[in-house]
This record gives C-alpha cells, sequence and structure tokens, in this order.
C-alpha cells in the first residue's frame, strides 16, 4: 500500500513534474489541445483586453515602461491577439509570457516566453487567463467527524485525519456536514505574491463562485479536461489529464473589482468592435479578403465570449496596486 499523498501534492506532481500534463507540454489549450479558454475562440478577447490596457496604462499616466505578463501562457495566443489590436500602449509595452512548458527565456512571436515570473514586478500588469483554477489545490471534506483532507492512496481518493478547524479558514470551515470544496491557499499565495512584488495591476479570468459556500452547495467544483470531454474523476489518467477547480473569491485578497466576463466584456467596449466587425463585412463582402473574414468572426466570437451558461458566466477580478487601495 503506498503512504498517503496529499491532493495538493498529488496535483502538483500529476501536473508540474517533469512528466507532467503541462511541464511536459501534453497539456494544451485550442482546438486541436485538450480545452478551448477565451483566447482561443479567436483574437477578439484579447482586442478587448486590449482597450482595458489601454485604461490602465493612461491610469497609470502613460508610462513609458510598461510590462504585460501573461501568466500560464499557454501557446502565447492571447499575446498574439493583443499584438494584433495595437492599443496606443504598445507603443511604450513589453510583452511576457510565462509558462511551466517553457525550458528557459527565448523569443516568441514579438514577446519573450520565460518559465517563471519575475521576483520583481514594479508597475507591471500581470494578466492570469485561466491559470488559478490549476494551482495545486487542497480538497476538503466535512463530514460526520470533522473536516478531513483527502489523500491519494493506491490511486484512489481517501480521507485523511480530522482537521482542527483553526487550520483551516472559516469560508472552508463553514461548509455543511456531507459537502466538500478546495482550498485555494497557494493560489492565495501567488495573488498575494505578485501584488506584494509590485505588480500595478492584477487581472484574473477563471471559472467560480463569490463564496466557498456555493461552491459546495452546488457540488461540480473539480473538473478534469482530456481531448476536450470533461469528467470529474482526477485519477483516471494521472500526467495525461487536466485537473483544475472552481475558484471562491472569498478565500483571495478582496479584489478591487469583481465582474463576471460578460460584463468586463461589456465595459470594454466588446459591442463597439462587433458592431465595427459588421460594418467593414458589410463593405467588404463583395470582394473579402483575410481582414474582411477576420472582423465577420467576431460576431460569432462573441456570442461564445457573453455565453451566460459558459464562457460569459466566468469570473474577471481585478487587483489594483497595494498602495491605491
Amino acid at each position: 500500500m503506498e503512504s498517503p499523498e496529499r491532493f495538493d501534492a498529488y496535483v502538483e506532481r500529476v501536473l508540474y513534474s517533469p512528466d507532467g500534463f503541462y511541464a511536459s507540454g501534453r497539456g494544451i489549450a485550442g482546438r486541436r489541445g485538450d480545452f478551448i479558454t477565451s483566447p482561443e475562440v479567436g483574437p477578439l478577447f484579447g482586442a478587448v483586453v486590449a482597450r482595458w490596457l489601454d485604461s490602465v496604462w493612461d491610469e497609470l499616466g502613460q508610462p513609458a515602461d510598461f510590462r504585460v505578463i501573461d501568466a500560464g501562457t499557454g501557446p502565447g495566443t492571447l499575446l498574439r491577439s493583443l499584438r494584433l489590436a495595437a492599443p496606443r500602449c504598445a507603443e511604450a509595452w513589453t510583452l511576457i509570457g510565462v509558462d511551466v512548458a517553457v525550458d528557459d527565456v527565448r523569443e516568441g512571436d514579438g514577446f519573450t516566453l520565460q518559465p517563471e515570473l519575475p521576483d520583481d514586478l514594479d508597475g507591471a500588469i500581470v494578466i492570469a487567463n485561466e491559470l488559478l483554477d490549476n494551482v495545486p489545490f487542497r480538497w476538503i471534506e466535512h463530514t460526520a467527524d470533522g473536516l478531513r483532507d483527502v489523500h491519494v492512496v493506491d490511486g484512489a481518493g481517501a480521507v485523511g485525519d480530522v482537521l482542527a478547524p483553526d487550520n483551516v479558514p472559516a469560508a472552508v470551515a463553514e461548509i455543511p456536514v456531507g459537502s466538500s470544496a478546495p482550498l485555494l491557499e497557494q493560489a492565495r499565495t501567488w495573488v498575494e505574491r505578485v501584488r506584494a512584488n509590485g505588480a500595478a495591476r492584477v487581472l484574473v479570468f477563471d471559472y467560480g463562485m463569490l463564496s466557498t459556500a456555493e461552491l459546495a452547495q452546488r457540488g461540480g467544483w473539480l473538473r478534469t479536461y482530456q481531448g476536450h470531454g470533461r469528467s470529474d474523476d482526477p485519477f483516471a489518467d494521472p500526467g495525461r489529464l487536466d485537473i483544475t477547480t472552481d475558484i471562491a473569491v472569498d478565500q483571495f485578497p478582496e479584489p478591487t473589482t469583481v465582474l463576471r466576463q460578460t460584463e468586463f466584456l461589456a465595459a470594454h467596449g466588446i459591442d463597439d468592435l462587433v458592431a465595427e466587425g459588421r460594418a467593414f463585412w458589410k463593405a467588404n463582402a463583395a470582394k473579402p479578403n483575410l481582414d474582411a473574414y477576420r472582423m465577420r468572426s467576431r460576431i460569432g466570437e462573441a456570442e461564445a465570449l457573453l455565453d451566460p451558461d459558459g464562457l460569459g458566466s466566468w469570473l474577471a477580478l481585478e487587483w489594483a496596486a497595494r498602495a491605491e487601495e
């Protein structure tokens, strides 16, 4: 019998060890990968984020050194969309993609790729699209005996010893008996570290709910993905499937802004961009070129990005620099 392995250690190993899902390069976003995130829908998402970046650049006084970091960049789709959008702040930005599958610092398609976030984030803008759901998390069951961590033993889940309530955040400790919830210690630490290292803004997109209690009541917060198929069995094919969790806002430092993705996109001009796309297509439909087809695609992209039962329901969380709180 194997020694018990706490669930967050298991997630760390099967996702991020050298042969893990992400570190090995097997975990790929996109139509030919295992899952599609908002940037892979098309360039419209990046065009809206580019508008947000312009607004932040203006708020910060249009600094000449404007680092934009995409944490968990994968193939760099978001960064390419930002370049295509060519916002005003592009005259000052340096684009950086961070991903564990990158071995060393290297140049990408107009941006730098590196394996880790810089220690000095002074003034940087850090974007994390569907990253926090992949940060290793604990799995807490509230049994009749008390709160227990799920461990992995011989390839299956097993509850561990009863935990002292004082060792569990209240948001998790108060879930009802018979329910379970993720404990997002490492994800919270990630946000705190990025802000402590000087980031001027942190923008997170991810699936989740406002409270841990809501996640526990609804259930289904543990998600796995493989070849665009979703299940809830994290032990089915270790190292060959993605293991994720819905996030709960009440386990993080209080964000400056909490929106749904539909609200964020609307606030930063998605309707204007779609109208522009329609008009461009109408003017060029008789003799369409690549630009015309790209502009027409905004209509379908917007439908996917704003879907209230899908990507539109994702959270958009923003943290300002600590000095601005």
